[in-house]
């Protein structure tokens, strides 16, 4: 499917149908001419509501408002509505208010996202007919949006998108096919973008470097663990920017074994290696004047006689002891030692990304991620660009008593807390044992257990991954641009 932009009006543009968004219930609006019809067949605007008018091969497609998200949700769900229909182009306004070119960047965003399939598994595909969405700049907009403008909106809204399909299709291959050794094959491939290049480093590496814990976590696999390290380094570079995503490509809870129920969609806790992969991808695309690294500690947790066990002692790469309580804890443990080497790059912003823990499900909401750190000036940065992006996020706050339950008696610190309550913090908590005093500051810990991986379609998501916390870490970078050029 591809994105056209034109300078005529919608009633002067070839395509097999239109688009017409339905603002705020107003079947009054100068570009609804099915009013009567619409009104017999009892449409009513509302969002995610929509009508096909074959007459005058018209879509309305209802929209609570010009907001960006809600226009995100409209195009994803015009394509919806349309996908079993043998319309091959259609057409829409760019439904753009006060600020030119934000909604023509949302439109693109919402069809891209929205026209994401994954039928890798299935014997039988069905493909979309429409080939092309054309996006008209006369129309009845508040506001003129130039070409200019437009093809900007266009191109960053979709490197944004793709990137973030990127990391779904990632997240959705199964553990056979996307072991640890394949998802570093996938990392070298986006050696081939500008200014990109990838080292994979194998468990000697590990073994030199220190990172028991790790290694500690891979011991039962058959599949060996890899240290992914991508860089995208452009030329006279503005800040370093440092990613870390957990890469468990498969999670069984290792002999503190989950039950049956939950391991299944454990496919997904790679969902923080994916999407740091999709992030420098995403920022590599749109030529962002950062440095960017993105660190992936990728291996399985399993079980077998070789498995790590509650009570024993490992010893991270900072030298901190820890005490396995439970198995299950598994990705902060990876994460552990990933941070570590991360910080020897000297960042100026430290994030990781990781489906942490069920707990932050529990606190926030399936569709939610949860925001942890020391600085609430970076934590509030980072909220306004997910609120921007259109995805979901609540900040969780760090306290004193939350991390003394993380005491043990014989190490340094427990890898789980000594209470059930407020898991997803005492998590956060765990990993600020690795993040040193200079770095404290520029560290965010992003729990993406809600949304990285949901059992319905839901907004402009479909079944399975969603990208999460694409969107809103470049959303973040292009923000901070913008605020250092002022």
């Amino acid at each position: 499917m591809q994105i056209h932009l034109n300078n005529q009006k919608i009633s002067e543009t070839q395509a097999d149908a239109k688009i017409v968004l339905v603002i705020d219930k107003n079947l009054d609006h100068a570009s609804i001419s099915d009013k009567e019809t619409l009104t017999l067949l009892g449409f009513k605007g509302e969002s995610e509501e929509s009508l096909f008018v074959a007459e005058s091969k018209t879509l309305y497609v209802g929209c609570d408002s010009l907001d960006a998200d809600e226009i995100r949700l409209a195009a994803a769900k015009a394509l919806d509505a349309l996908k079993k229909t043998k319309l091959r182009s259609l057409c829409i306004g760019t439904y753009s208010n006060d600020c030119p070119g934000l909604n023509i960047k949302a439109l693109v965003e919402g069809f891209i996202l929205g026209s994401y399939t994954f039928d890798t598994y299935k014997s039988k595909k069905e493909s979309s007919s429409i080939e092309k969405i054309i996006i008209c700049l006369e129309d009845y907009s508040r506001v003129d949006v130039s070409m200019q403008t437009a093809t900007e909106a266009l191109r960053v809204a979709t490197a944004i998108a793709e990137a973030t399909n990127f990391a779904k299709a990632i997240v959705n291959a199964t553990p056979e096919e996307m072991t640890p050794i394949a998802l570093a094959d996938v990392a070298q491939t986006l050696a081939s973008i500008p200014n990109v290049t990838c080292k994979v480093m194998d468990e000697t590496f590990l073994k030199e470097q220190g990172m028991n814990a790790f290694l500690a976590v891979n011991r039962a696999s058959v599949h060996p663990p890899r240290l992914i390290h991508l860089t995208y380094k452009p030329e006279n570079a503005k800040k370093r920017l440092v990613y870390v995503g957990k890469g468990l490509t498969y999670d069984s809870g290792g002999l503190s074994l989950k039950p049956s129920e939950h391991m299944v969609t454990m496919k997904a806790d790679k969902s923080g290696a994916a999407a740091v992969m999709a992030i420098l991808k995403g920022a590599a695309t749109l030529a962002l004047p950062y440095e960017i690294h993105a660190i992936i500690g990728a291996t399985e947790n399993m079980i077998g006689g070789n498995a790590y066990k509650p009570d024993d002692v490992l010893v991270a790469k900072n030298g901190k002891t820890i005490e396995v309580r439970n198995t299950d804890a598994e990705g902060r443990l990876v994460l552990a030692d990933c941070l570590c080497y991360a910080q020897e790059l000297g960042p100026d912003l430290l994030v990781d990304m990781a489906t942490l823990t069920g707990a932050c499900v529990v606190a926030l909401g399936e569709f939610t991620t949860g925001i942890m750190g020391h600085s609430s000036e970076l934590k509030h940065s980072m909220l306004k660009a997910s609120t921007a992006s259109g995805e979901l996020s609540g900040s969780l706050p760090f306290n004193k008593y939350l991390k003394k339950l993380l005491k043990s008696s014989v190490a340094d610190m427990s890898n789980i807390s000594s209470s059930r309550y407020g898991g997803a913090i005492t998590a956060g908590l765990f990993l600020d044992n690795f993040i040193e005093e200079a770095h404290k500051d520029k560290w965010l810990h992003l729990d993406i257990a809600g949304p990285a991986y949901i059992e319905k379609a839901w907004g402009y998501n479909q079944f399975g991954a969603s990208g999460a916390g694409v969107r809103m870490n470049l959303y973040w970078m292009i923000d901070d641009t913008k605020r250092g050029d002022q």
